[in-house]
Parts: C-alpha cells; structure tokens; sequence
C-alpha cells in the first residue's frame, strides 16, 4: 500500500496540496477560450480528482523500476506509456463530468498535455521521495551498526578485566601461603567475596558509583590482607556522586596498578586515595598512589589505563576525559564522565 494510502492525515493533506494543481488546470482551461471559469472547474474538479489517486501508481512503479542509468533504456518507454495513459485518463474524467454535469468539455490538447507533465513530475518525486527513505534505512543500518560494534566492543574489553584480576590474586595467595598460611586463608575468604560481588554484576553494563566504589575496596581488602599496613586507603566522596552510574568494574585496573605498580614498589608502603566530585552534569573520579618515581613505568602500567580510557572512549565518546601521570609526588589518574542515573545508563547500553 501507498505510504499516503496508509494515514488519513497524509490523503488529507495530498489532496489539500491538489487544490493549487486545480487552480491550474482551471486557468489554463479558461486561457485557452474553452469555457468560463466557472464551467472549467465543476468539471475539473471530479477530474483532477480521479487523476491525484493515478498520480500515485508511480510509487508502484518506481520500487519494481529503480532510476538506473543503465536502465534508461526500458524506464523511458515505461514512463511515456504511462503518463499517455494517465494524460487520457485525465481527459476522459473530464469528458465525462462535462456531460455529466451538461457543461462545456474543457480542450483537449492543453488538459492532455498537462496530465503527460504532471504524471511525469510526480514519478520525479516518487523517485526523490524513495532515494531519501533508502539514506535514511542506509543511515539506521548503519547506525545499528555501529551500536552493535560499540557493546561487543565493551563486552571485549569488560571481559579482560576478570581473568586479568583473578591470575594476579592467585599469585598473591600462593607468594602467602608458604610465609602465613592463616593470611592466605583470609585473602581466599575475602576473595571469594569480591568474586562473588563481581558475579552478582551479570550482564550489567553500568551500575550506581556506590557499587563500583563497593567493588574496589573489596579489591583493596584482599591486598591489605597481603600487605598489611603497608597499604592504606583515603577516600573522599562525595554524597552526590554515588548514585552516577558508571561503567562496571571501571575502577578495577585503576586500583589494581595502584597497588602492584605503586604500593608494591615501597618498602614502607603508602595510600592509595579515592575521590569523586560532583560538577555540575559531570563527575570527577580520581585514584591515587604513592610510587617510588626512580623505578620506571611498567608496560602493563600502560596497558590498563589504555584499557580504562578506551572503554570511556567507547561508551562516551568526547563527553568523557582520561588523565595520568605524576603529580605532587603521587601517581594520579582523573577521569570526568557524564552523570547518567542508572536506569537511564541501562537504556543507552
């Protein structure tokens, strides 16, 4: 069916637009010395208006016949056949009202000509009218694409996090166990409980600043059981902070290289600061470490915050920022991210 077939708001307005088209045919009709105004549109009028429903069999042709240049050979004598047939279907509704209504038949050759023209353009804007629905599929397509390429994507990179994690947490335990083994026993209780808190996520994209918060410091009790107090945490969050969603285990590989490439590398230990501001529609996350700045950089160091800024990257775009490198004798990295409510978060993932 007729997209226009389909709304009565679209017939409505179709045939609305028809009415300037009458006036036409009516002044030409008029022009041409065949009869007064007046006679020229009480029988134009049932005409034109059998000749608008002809005027949409285009759409039919137009989607079995696209507009090809290699096909110019078989779309001209289609459409010159058809527009003849229109041009006297026009002619012959005319004909028709004028002797049914016992007026004076309009002209023959300007009325005929106009329905050729007229039945030409609208096959014109039938073309115009299908090329743009198909950028517009072209574009959803597209766009679905993309949207499908973006959660895969996260899911690649979410899904790195969890072994990455559990193999380091395994050496820890066996490094343990042969110095105290009720140290080990502990890190394996509060390392089932992390596991478990990483699993209740399912296949939750993004979930409430309070649980990624949760999350890491269940991280930093496992370490604290292996380092004592040599490991010590500050946090400063801010209330408004904790209801913005973020992406899951986003923190995780910020506090992981804070502990294994900062506190790990000092012999007294040091802190490890967590932070969250709240401006304006946008939250500031911060982490960070004491380091010891005469031992280099490890390569894994670049790798996780790769891993932390694509993600922002991916999910974001350029509404997220990604920041890291010494500061004031700390190792700090910044990230600011859109503050999405969870449940609107869950929508756009």
């Amino acid at each position: 069916m007729h997209p226009i077939l389909a709304s009565r708001r679209r017939l409505l307005a179709y045939l609305l637009a028809w009415i300037p088209i009458l006036a036409l045919l009516v002044w030409v009709a008029w022009a041409s010395g065949g009869a007064s105004w007046q006679d020229a549109a009480a029988v134009l009028a049932p005409a034109c208006l059998v000749y608008a429903f002809a005027c949409l069999s285009p759409w039919y042709i137009c989607q079995t016949r696209p507009l090809r240049l290699s096909g110019l050979s078989y779309l001209l004598p289609t459409w010159a056949a058809a527009a003849v047939v229109v041009g006297l279907l026009l002619l012959a509704s005319a004909r028709l009202a004028a002797y049914l209504f016992e007026r004076p038949a309009p002209p023959t050759a300007p009325l005929f000509g106009m329905g050729v023209l007229l039945y030409l353009l609208s096959a014109g804007l039938h073309y115009a009218a299908l090329a743009v629905e198909d950028s517009r599929a072209a574009e959803r397509r597209a766009a679905e694409a993309r949207t499908l390429a973006r959660e895969a994507e996260l899911q690649a990179l979410r899904a790195q996090i969890n072994p990455h994690f559990l193999f380091n947490s395994l050496h820890s335990i066996a490094a343990l166990t042969t110095m105290d083994g009720a140290r080990a026993r502990e890190m394996c209780v509060r390392l089932s409980g992390f596991l478990r808190g990483t699993l209740g996520l399912a296949g939750r994209e993004s979930i409430p600043l309070r649980e990624e918060l949760a999350l890491a410091r269940g991280y930093l009790e496992v370490e604290q059981v292996r380092f004592g107090p040599r490991l010590r945490v500050e946090e400063e969050i801010e209330p408004a902070c904790e209801d913005c969603a973020v992406p899951a285990l986003l923190l995780q590989p910020l506090v992981e290289n804070a502990v294994k490439h900062g506190i790990a590398g000092l012999v007294e230990g040091g802190s490890i600061r967590l932070a969250a501001h709240r401006s304006g529609a946008s939250v500031s996350i911060a982490v960070e470490n004491a380091f010891d700045p005469e031992t280099p950089a490890p390569h894994n160091l670049g790798m996780g915050l790769a891993h932390v800024r694509r993600r922002l990257q991916v999910r974001y775009g350029e509404d997220a920022t990604f920041q890291a490198g010494p500061a004031d004798g700390v190792y700090r990295v910044v990230l600011r991210l859109p503050c999405e409510s969870p449940m609107a978060s869950s929508s756009r993932a």
